[in-house]
């Protein structure tokens, strides 16, 4: 069952959710509550680009709903005017999964960490990517656990020295656009918690996507890990690092060469990969394309497998936006098929065809 079967209202490919007339800003959706992040955190940098960002979707605050797992970014509910959860350690997934199916009407967003997504909360993640819940999954990566004052994280690079890897870690890391790929999810982008503009783009097509929507946040901890991805923000780094992607536009970066784009282009390589090349050597006609609603993954997930530990090369953009139906519609429509029918009997669902009397 559709929200249109529902009689709710459609904003695009929104959540189907009561609008508001009445303007609304991002004073509106900061709450009365301190924000205790560590002075120079990169949250500060998302929480204001999202408070920034919500009013631009026109929807009534009491119909947005931020769901938390256990972390530092899981603080995040409580500095929203929204309704809101701060959950358990990795169940963030599972708990909005329960308000996305019950609930049609609200926009549900999930808040996590690389720590509490990718590790205790894994599965949870990954199925609910599967499934393509409509959820909006902001996950904040800064390759260490910070509440927890500084060990490795699944994102942390090898030979990563921290206070539970003092030799260094052995652990090969996750490459959560991958991962999220590799499951299926039908939106999957990244953005730098730095570059306000590009942010707040994937934040606006992942808003307006329809199913289960991952954003992986580059984020700064001063405190355990601070400077990990300055080198992507220095000017004469950044320019040869980042990789953009926009849809319909050739992929390209680097310094401008002669004819005003950069001078690297991504081009195809061996049996389904992609690699960097110089535009010059390759010619223009050998750089892709982007086009983020490619159907067969394997695009998005050559285009993720760009992206280095080292950050020599890190993709940013939206990845994959394709349509597929979503498990809380198809659920509310097996119900509703159930009742018509007439055979929702919870009863007899019970017994079933296995049931013994114990004399």
């Amino acid at each position: 069952m559709t929200a249109v079967d529902l009689g709710l209202p459609q904003l695009g490919g929104l959540d189907l959710v009561p609008t508001t007339d009445e303007p609304q800003k991002a004073k509106d959706y900061k709450s009365d509550q301190e924000v205790r992040w560590c002075p120079g955190c990169g949250d500060y940098v998302v929480l204001n680009a999202v408070q920034s960002f919500l009013p631009t979707l026109g929807l009534k605050r009491e119909n947005i709903v931020f769901v938390s797992g256990i972390g530092c970014s899981s603080r995040f509910p409580y500095y929203m005017n929204t309704y809101g959860m701060h959950s358990i350690h990795g169940r963030a997934p599972a708990i909005a999964t329960g308000l996305a199916v019950s609930r049609p009407d609200l926009s549900v967003w999930v808040v996590t960490g690389d720590g509490d997504a990718l590790s205790i909360g894994g599965n949870h993640l990954i199925h609910a990517l599967r499934r393509n819940v409509n959820l909006k999954i902001l996950l904040f990566n800064n390759r260490i656990y910070g509440l927890t004052k500084g060990q490795y994280s699944p994102t942390s690079e090898e030979g990563k020295i921290t206070k539970s890897t003092p030799l260094g870690s052995l652990d090969h890391p996750f490459n959560p656009v991958s991962l999220a790929l590799g499951a299926e999810a039908s939106f999957v982008g990244r953005a730098l918690d730095s570059d306000r503009k590009g942010l707040t783009e994937v934040l606006r097509q992942a808003a307006a996507h329809r199913g289960s929507a991952l954003v992986e946040i580059y984020q700064n901890c001063p405190i355990f890990n601070d400077g990990a991805f300055d080198v992507l923000k220095e000017a004469g780094q950044a320019e040869e690092r980042l990789i953009p992607l926009v849809d319909g536009e050739p992929i390209r970066f680097g310094s401008p060469g002669p004819d005003g784009l950069g001078e690297y282009g991504v081009v195809r390589s061996g049996f389904a990969g992609l690699e960097v090349a110089k535009v010059s050597e390759v010619g223009e006609d050998a750089v892709i394309v982007h086009d983020s609603s490619h159907h067969d993954p394997s695009y998005a997930f050559a285009l993720s497998r760009l992206s280095t530990q080292d950050l020599s090369h890190v993709v940013t953009g939206v990845f994959r936006n394709v349509e597929r139906s979503t498990y809380d519609d198809l659920a509310r429509r097996q119900v509703a098929q159930a009742k018509e029918s007439k055979t929702a009997d919870l009863q007899a669902l019970l017994r079933g065809k296995d049931t013994w009397t114990v004399a």
